[in-house]
C-alpha cells in the first residue's frame, strides 16, 4: 500500500485530475470503482478569483469519501503557499500542485509544465508550500519542457528535498502534449533516485498496462487519466488485477446501464439542470463510444436541455443495450470473453 504522509491509501490506483472532468460527481464514482487517490480540477492561486461560482464548485467536497486533495496551479510562490493555505483551512487533506499542464492558457502564464523551465523557480514554490502548510504537498509533472530538456531527474531532486510527499510524473514532456507514446524510461531512473512514492502516468489503458509498466519502473502506483472516461470501473477491474493477476468478471449490461444512469443523474443534482444538463453530455459521449449507434445516438441526446428527457433518453438508449448485449464492450477484454 502507498503512504502519503499520514494516509494509507487503500490502493495503490490514482485518478489524475482533469480540467472540467473530475469534480465531484466523477471523483466519488471513480472512488466507489476502486480508485485509492482522486485530485480535484485544477484550482487557480489567483485570489479574485476564490469566490466565482465555478471555484467554489472545484473546491466542494461535502459527502465525498476518501482523502480530500486540491491541486493548485501557478507561478507565484507566495500567491501559492496562501491559495494552499486557504483550502486547508476549509478542509483539504492533501495539496497537490500543478506542474504538468500543457495547455496553453496555463503555460502562458508560466504555470504548469511552463514552470519545468525554470528549476530554481520550481524548487521555490515547493519550498515555500511545503512550508505553509501542515498537511502533505504532492507534485503532477512531465518528463520536461521538450526533448531536449528532460529534466525530471532534477525536479524530482528538488522535490524530495522541499519534502514533498509523492511525485505523479505524466510519460511525455510538454511539447508533446498528449501526441506521441508516453515514456517510462526515465520515470524508472527517477523511482531509482528518489524515496518518495510515485506514480506513472500516462498511456495506461488497461489493467494489463498497468501492472506490465508497474513491473517496468518500479514505481508504487499507478495514475489513470483519459482511459477513466466512459468507464470508471477501470477501477475495478485495475484493482482486482494487481491482488489476483486476473480480471474480475465483467459487470452485467445492466449493472454499467446503472452506473451511467447514477453518473448523469449525480450531474444534474450536482450542478443542477441548465448546466448539469450540459456537463453531462461529455461523458454521455464517452460513455457510448464504444457502442452500436452510440456517435448518432450522442448527436440525438446532445439537442436535449431538460434533465428528465436526457435521462430518459439516456434510459430508453441503455434498455435496447441490455436486450441486445450479453456483454459490455471493452478493448481490454476482447480476448477474454
Amino acid at each position: 500500500m502507498m503512504q502519503i504522509g499520514s494516509y494509507q491509501l487503500n490502493a495503490p490506483f490514482a485518478l489524475a485530475p482533469m480540467a472540467g472532468i473530475t469534480d465531484k460527481p466523477f471523483r466519488q464514482i471513480c472512488r466507489d470503482f476502486g480508485a485509492g487517490w482522486a485530485v480535484s480540477e485544477m484550482l487557480t492561486s489567483d485570489p479574485s478569483l476564490q469566490q466565482t461560482h465555478k471555484t467554489l464548485r472545484r473546491v466542494d467536497s461535502e459527502g465525498e469519501s476518501g482523502i480530500r486533495v486540491v491541486q493548485i496551479a501557478g507561478s507565484n510562490p507566495k500567491l501559492l503557499a496562501e491559495t494552499a493555505h486557504y483550502n486547508v483551512a476549509r478542509g483539504a487533506q492533501v495539496i497537490d500542485i500543478n506542474m504538468g499542464c500543457p495547455a496553453k492558457k496555463v503555460c502562458n502564464v508560466l504555470a504548469g509544465s511552463a514552470l519545468l523551465q525554470n528549476e530554481s523557480l520550481v524548487a521555490e514554490i515547493l519550498h515555500t508550500v511545503v512550508d505553509a502548510v501542515a498537511v502533505p504537498v504532492t507534485l503532477k509533472t512531465r518528463l520536461g519542457w521538450d526533448e531536449n530538456h528532460c529534466n525530471i531527474l532534477a525536479i524530482g531532486d528538488i522535490a524530495e528535498k522541499a519534502g514533498i510527499a509523492a511525485i505523479a510524473v505524466h510519460g511525455r514532456t510538454r511539447a508533446q502534449m498528449y501526441n506521441g507514446a508516453a515514456r517510462y524510461e526515465l520515470i524508472t531512473q527517477l523511482r531509482q533516485q528518489i524515496h518518495v512514492p510515485l506514480w506513472v502516468n500516462g498511456d495506461i489503458t488497461s489493467p494489463q498496462k498497468a501492472f506490465a509498466v508497474s513491473e517496468q519502473t518500479g514505481v508504487q502506483g499507478i495514475m489513470i487519466g483519459r482511459a477513466a472516461l466512459g468507464q470508471p470501473w477501470l477501477f475495478r477491474d485495475l484493482r482486482h488485477f494487481h491482488i489476483h493477476g486476473v480480471l474480475p468478471v465483467a459487470l452485467s449490461v445492466a449493472e454499467h446501464a446503472q452506473v451511467i444512469h447514477k453518473h448523469i443523474q449525480s450531474m444534474h443534482d450536482f450542478y443542477g439542470e441548465y448546466l448539469g444538463v450540459r456537463i453531462a453530455r461529455k461523458h454521455i459521449g464517452w460513455y457510448v463510444a464504444i457502442l452500436a449507434g452510440g456517435d448518432e445516438f450522442r448527436r440525438q441526446v446532445n439537442k436535449v436541455v431538460d434533465a428528465k428527457q436526457q435521462l430518459h433518453m439516456i434510459d430508453a438508449y441503455l434498455d435496447q443495450q441490455i436486450k441486445q448485449l450479453s456483454v459490455w464492450p471493452c478493448t481490454y477484454r476482447q480476448n477474454i470473453q
